[in-house]
């Protein structure tokens, strides 16, 4: 947790942002979160009914305060949603809880941001077909099951095969990798991948999700991949929006080096390629 306040006091200190690149989300209108997610289930999270089984696959402890702090972020994602349109690329400092089904939670994910994006772009008329590039460590798979049988949304997951979940969904396009993928192998399959996605999708617009937990000191993660090489994995994809000019919306997803240093230095990169490439 202690990431989400580190890394934009590092953007400031280190000047790859200004106060003025920031943005405060408030709580969003819950008509767009009940366009992704059943009354049922939203109902007992804003309410802390949800039985305990299912309060155990979230693994938080249930509050008020857990559950606002999650609308809050999905607002955060809607916003930058709106500033990707306006400027080509917008960060959400958390995010990427694509573990969150249409019905239930998962893996501290109650709530699917990009999802929730997704769908309220579309509501607006704003974007048409929506290209979701999930880069964790883990699948994304509640973003694979909320849009199983929406053509308009199209869901790629490059992942560990070995890794949580064990039991996966079927993304449109789902990449596994083998334990102690290196950095040659990732950015191969990758560059050899999105370019004709992207040709082939045709979006107007991506989510990304840009999970450090590629790296290989991460304890959550079974992949070999150093913090340069999951810079140039960024950097990648954010070239690959910007030469085709799709906005791009990105949310961080996961990262549990031991180190915080590690984790807040290599989410950070994420913002200084979005400086440099498109500012």
């Amino acid at each position: 947790m202690e990431k989400y306040e580190l890394l934009p006091q590092q953007l400031l200190y280190e000047g790859t942002c200004t106060n003025h690149n920031f943005f405060e989300p408030t709580r969003p209108n819950d008509k767009y979160i009940l366009a992704v997610h059943e009354p049922d289930y939203f109902y007992d999270l804003l309410n802390i009914t949800l039985n305990q089984r299912a309060a155990r696959k979230i693994g938080f402890p249930l509050s008020e305060i857990l559950v606002e702090r999650e609308r809050f972020i999905t607002d955060g994602t809607i916003k930058a949603s709106e500033f990707a349109l306006k400027n080509g690329i917008a960060m959400n400092i958390a995010g990427g809880t694509h573990h969150a089904y249409t019905n239930r939670g998962e893996a501290f994910c109650m709530i699917n941001d990009q999802a929730v994006g997704a769908r309220y772009l579309q509501s607006k008329g704003l974007a048409n077909k929506i290209l979701i590039v999930d880069l964790d460590v883990h699948q994304g798979n509640g973003t694979a099951e909320i849009f199983r049988d929406d053509a308009s949304v199209f869901t790629f997951s490059m992942h560990g095969a070995s890794n949580y979940p064990f039991k996966k969904e079927q993304s449109d396009l789902d990449i596994p990798l083998e334990n102690n993928t290196d950095d040659n192998l990732y950015l191969k399959i990758l560059k050899d991948t999105l370019p004709r996605l992207i040709d082939a999708q045709q979006p107007d617009f991506i989510y990304y999700l840009s999970g450090v937990d590629v790296i290989a000191s991460d304890k959550l993660g079974k992949l070999a991949m150093t913090i340069n090489g999951c810079k140039a994995r960024d950097q990648f994809v954010l070239e690959q929006c910007k030469a085709n000019n799709i906005p791009v919306m990105c949310s961080m997803g996961g990262g549990y080096s031991p180190d915080v240093k590690t984790i807040v230095d290599a989410h950070a990169n994420t913002f200084r390629l979005a400086q440099e490439l498109f500012f």
